[in-house]
């Protein structure tokens, strides 16, 4: 895919970016040779304005799915009082905390692909970036009754950056495009463009930094374009095809909104925001193993007024969790009525629901990860040392020690487990699943179904090796696929049958 930047006038084009073409406006807009490469457009036009130049720039690009930044969406954004007051409500505690030492009551910020000359405002102008993204924009702020507020922000365009932030430009420009390169193979020789969303701050990632690096390798033989993206990478999701989640999700989290946005702007998503709604929520995953009579340990929905109820229908010892907990964490084992009584008011301070199920000793989980309604691998976690979960955590929910793993071939393993498993999974949707499963004697017990489950380099790919991760690409080159063979035949208008002529 080539990337092209769009402007009025090269001659006028200030910076030098190597490896990047930049274009007459008008001849992209003209020129009929643009309307057949693949490309991710630039739109540095000076004005965005309606019916204008810029505009047309972004809205063809749109049209040609060469994935434009602004795209139209975005100009439309910066031109709305409503949403740029929604989204200064949204940053409104940062934006007091940066512009706290000011002594005037007025002030203009510059944000340059997420970045200021002056790096004290660089994490307000990375989430600015990640709502309007546009490359060149100001913001201008005001100070009344001894608190801040965002006045106005638009784009601006290479003429109008200021000669003594020329040198700052540069280099944020080209970091930007370097940046960009990073994992990716050259352009021409990718099929689709994947994003694949991570958190190098997650204490509990789903795949370690080797398996990520795997996935990119597989990625790149199947056809794609791939790079690494991070929170502020938001707005830059209508640039790619499809989007791999590979950090800790939540409903009230950025994964979630990735997610959904990545759908709205027309992506392949895994996790997509159904499975990271239903997975992340025990209550719902009670009650649908429940209503599908899939085997689970006896489980209780406890509120504030069916203590005693669930005292009596699951004894003691007995597991809380809490509704939205992962890796182990929010999850407890309790011994006595006394610390259930307080776990459980620990738990309702933030959940009117808690799960609770009963206690089922065993030295071993099972994990079965299942992807398009199918087996993909199986695990055997074992305990950690001395403890009933598989995660041992300290205080601060560090974790302390892990049991060890052991991977299967999946036809070495009773099908009574595979098929449990994959029939818990098949009741979420048909993404990438990872469903544990206890087993007591010949009975297997199904504890959850995960979305975002753990792929790490050493564990679960010990048995297909690079296989694992083909298969996980293969799969998001067919949706793709499917998905434009659908589009496709949405826009193609039926044939009508032509009268036969009469005799």
């Amino acid at each position: 895919m080539e990337t092209l930047i769009v402007v009025n006038e090269p001659d006028d084009w200030v910076l030098d970016i190597p490896d990047i073409k930049v274009v007459a406006a008008r001849d992209y807009l003209m020129d009929p040779s643009y309307t057949e490469i693949r490309a991710r457009v630039y739109n540095l036009c000076r004005s965005y304005e309606y019916q204008r130049t810029g505009y047309y720039v972004s809205l063809l690009a749109e049209a040609r799915k060469h994935k434009p930044i602004p795209n139209v969406s975005t100009i439309e954004d910066l031109k709305s009082p409503t949403l740029i007051s929604e989204a200064a409500d949204d940053l409104n505690e940062l934006i007091q905390k940066v512009f706290r030492h000011l002594q005037s009551d007025t002030y203009t910020l510059s944000i340059y692909f997420g970045r200021n000359p002056a790096k004290r405002y660089n994490v307000l102008c990375s989430r600015l970036f990640r709502l309007f993204q546009a490359p060149f924009v100001r913001a201008y702020f005001i100070r009344q009754d001894e608190k801040w507020y965002m006045e106005y922000i638009g784009p601006i365009s290479a003429n109008d950056i200021p000669v003594e932030h020329l040198e700052y430009v540069h280099e944020f420009t080209r970091e930007y495009f370097d940046g960009r390169r990073a994992y990716s193979k050259p352009r021409e020789q990718s099929r689709y463009d994947l994003a694949i969303l991570l958190n190098p701050n997650d204490p509990h990632a789903p795949s370690n930094e080797k398996s990520i690096k795997r996935f990119v390798k597989a990625a790149e033989t199947v056809g794609f374009s791939t790079e690494l993206i991070t929170v502020d990478d938001f707005q830059r999701l209508p640039e790619f095809d499809a989007l791999f989640i590979r950090e800790t999700t939540n409903v009230h989290h950025h994964t979630y909104q990735f997610s959904r946005k990545a759908v709205a702007d027309g992506l392949v998503v895994i996790d997509d925001p159904d499975s990271i709604l239903k997975c992340t929520n025990k209550v719902f995953l009670a009650e649908m193993l429940r209503r599908h009579k899939i085997k689970a340990p006896k489980t209780f929905i406890l509120h504030h007024d069916n203590l005693e109820q669930c005292l009596q229908e699951i004894g003691l010892p007995c597991v809380l969790k809490r509704p939205d907990g992962s890796f182990s964490d929010g999850v407890i084992k309790v011994q006595t009525r006394e610390e259930f009584e307080k776990e459980a008011e620990h738990f309702m301070e933030t959940s009117d629901l808690v799960i609770v199920q009963e206690y089922l000793p065993t030295t071993f989980d099972w994990r079965v990860g299942v992807l398009d309604q199918k087996p993909l691998y199986v695990c055997k976690y074992h305990m950690a040392r001395k403890h009933w979960q598989i995660v041992l955590r300290d205080e601060d929910g560090k974790t302390k020690d892990q049991g060890r793993v052991n991977t299967f071939e999946i036809d070495d393993v009773n099908p009574l487990l595979i098929s449990t498993a994959v029939k818990a999974a098949n009741l979420i949707g048909n993404g990438l699943y990872g469903v544990d499963v206890k087993q007591v004697d010949k009975k297997y017990y199904v504890i959850e179904v995960n979305d975002n489950p753990s792929i790490d380099a050493g564990i679960e790919d010990m048995v297909l090796k690079d296989e694992l991760y083909l298969t996980i690409m293969r799969s998001f080159a067919q949706r793709i696929e499917r998905k434009r063979l659908e589009v496709l035949s949405d826009s193609t208008p039926a044939v009508k049958e032509q009268p036969k002529a009469s005799q």
